[in-house]
């Protein structure tokens, strides 16, 4: 059975009410309480100050002691009893017979209650008790002549009744407050929830967490790294492929939350924080392993709030290289030898027709003969099998363009020991030959030379042709990014050549004369592959 999903307003206006009952519920049973306690300490009060002023009344004085007097007690305790606004006053003489009560019947009878004992031995009191008026909160002065001999006591009563109405009208009070408490929180709630979605873009919760966990599932499963650093420069995300290649590089995995210059100090994601302005395709190097890099920043409303860095691990990448450009030589090499072979079959096919058996057979000898000191000539002495199949590649190539290539190795050229440098030759030779073959375009003579040769670990790379040449003002250009001859889009292959040549510490060399030709000269580190390795 589905488990039922509630809206965030649903949650949020239930908890808030839950919230402010609870708290108000608290507050009204402490505030009660206090109330009780302070009403009752007021009413308590007010007996008491009425008992010691009625005890000190000298009507009420001479009246205990003057028996003539003594009806002056019960007109001065009704008058003040009706000011104050007491359930009654009943002032008593020394054996507790009353003097003054608000029923006129019951003067001259004993004091009933029983609460009277103490106040005829001199002390004030209060108590609770019930007498003809019913249960009261009594408070007791005793009445003293002017020698201080006690002569009689005062009682002042309040009706529980009455006591119980102050209090009920505070409760009453509380429940109100608590109430209103009540519906503006729910109100608030409400409004707060609406706020709190819009922010979401009018999300639920639900769908928040189902959006980050796919997020995060797709970041964990790229296989490129990702890193992500917040307005602050903190490291706020990392995948599994970015962990994996600063393991690789000796880095520790726990990053999250830490500052990215101290976790990375040769990275750049800073400066795309201040600058705003991506930085795409950059080399690194993070102790010793060589990263691809792609910085840009993360804009909302104008603003930049954070970085994201995605890299790959370099030898990944040269790897993917060599197998793309393996496959277009390949195939490049499979167009040239069709369309070769087409024409051979074309030759083949005149001389059958002409009857010439004796020219063909000697035809077809000396086409599979020139075929096999071809890959023999280049497998013998060009021992990287990548290498290999690009230069037979490049020969078919430059037969399809009717360019006469000529392929010298003067020394065996060895595996390299490093198999990225394979790349970066092929790269080199091969935007070499391409730009060589069409400088011959409409050249009489159509020759390229290639050589190679490998003596103390250096590899030397030379390149003839007899194209129409480089003008010396040209020179200085031709290896800047986007320049070209040849129209837009172009200008990027000996761009490539120079960085490959810079990135493996070489030197280059160039001679060229106007409609004469041109050579390029190459000499790179190459530390070739031993036999036990």
């Amino acid at each position: 059975m589905k488990k039922r999903e509630f809206k965030l307003s649903t949650i949020i206006i239930f908890f808030v009410c839950i919230v402010v009952i609870l708290s108000l519920l608290i507050t009204d049973l402490l505030i009660s309480r206090t109330i009780n306690e302070n009403i009752r300490g007021n009413l308590e009060e007010k007996a008491k100050i009425i008992s010691r002023t009625v005890a000190h009344s000298t009507i009420v004085q001479k009246g205990l002691l003057d028996r003539e007097r003594a009806a002056e007690i019960q007109d001065y305790s009704k008058d003040i009893q009706h000011a104050a606004d007491v359930s009654f006053i009943v002032v008593m003489d020394m054996q507790g017979i009353r003097k003054s009560h608000p029923n006129p019947e019951q003067i001259g009878k004993p004091f009933i209650g029983g609460d009277e004992e103490k106040v005829l031995s001199g002390k004030e009191s209060i108590s609770v008790s019930e007498g003809t008026l019913g249960k009261s909160l009594r408070a007791f002065s005793p009445i003293f002549n002017e020698k201080g001999n006690q002569i009689g006591a005062v009682a002042v009563g309040i009706s529980l009744n009455s006591v119980e109405t102050a209090l009920d009208q505070g409760h009453e009070n509380i429940l109100i407050g608590s109430i209103i408490g009540i519906l503006v929180g729910i109100i608030g709630a409400f409004i707060m929830a609406k706020y709190i979605k819009k922010t979401l873009f009018g999300l639920e919760p639900i769908t928040i967490a189902k959006i980050l966990e796919e997020r995060n599932t797709m970041l964990q499963s790229v296989h490129e790294g990702i890193i992500a650093v917040n307005k602050d420069s903190t490291i706020a995300l990392v995948n599994k492929s970015a962990v994996k290649i600063f393991n690789k590089a000796g880095l520790p995995s726990n990053m999250i939350g830490k500052q990215v210059q101290d976790y990375l100090p040769q990275t750049r994601l800073e400066r795309v924080l201040e600058s705003g302005e991506a930085e795409l395709d950059d080399e690194q190097v993070i102790n010793g392993v060589s990263i691809l890099v792609n910085r840009v920043p993360l804009i909302v409303n104008n603003e930049v709030v954070g970085a994201i860095s995605t890299f790959r691990d370099k030898t990944e990448v040269n790897l993917l290289a060599e197998q793309l450009t393996g496959v277009k030589t390949y195939a490049d090499a499979l167009r040239a030898q069709s369309h070769e072979f087409k024409n051979n079959l074309h030759v083949i096919l005149g001389l059958v027709k002409m009857g010439y058996y004796t020219k063909l057979k000697e035809y077809i000898k000396d086409l599979v003969s020139h075929q096999e000191d071809e890959v023999t000539s280049v497998t013998k002495r060009i021992k990287d099998p990548v290498l290999a199949g690009f230069v037979m590649g490049k020969l078919s190539f430059a037969r399809e363009a009717n360019v006469e290539m000529t392929m010298e190795c003067h020394t065996i050229i060895p595996e390299p020991k490093d198999t990225s440098i394979t790349h970066d030759i092929i790269t080199i030779l091969g935007n070499f030959i391409d730009n060589a073959v069409d400088s011959m375009a409409s050249s009489a003579e159509k020759e390229l030379l290639v050589e190679l040769s490998y003596q103390e670990e250096l590899l030397e790379v030379i390149i003839t042709d007899t194209g129409v040449g480089i003008s010396r003002e040209k020179l200085d250009d031709i290896f800047m990014k986007g320049y070209s001859s040849k129209g837009q889009k172009r200008g990027y292959g000996l761009y490539l050549v120079n960085q490959s040549i810079k990135k493996l510490g070489g030197n280059l060399h160039v001679e060229s004369k106007r409609n004469l030709g041109t050579t390029f000269r190459v000499e790179i580190p190459y530390r070739g592959k031993e036999k036990n390795d």
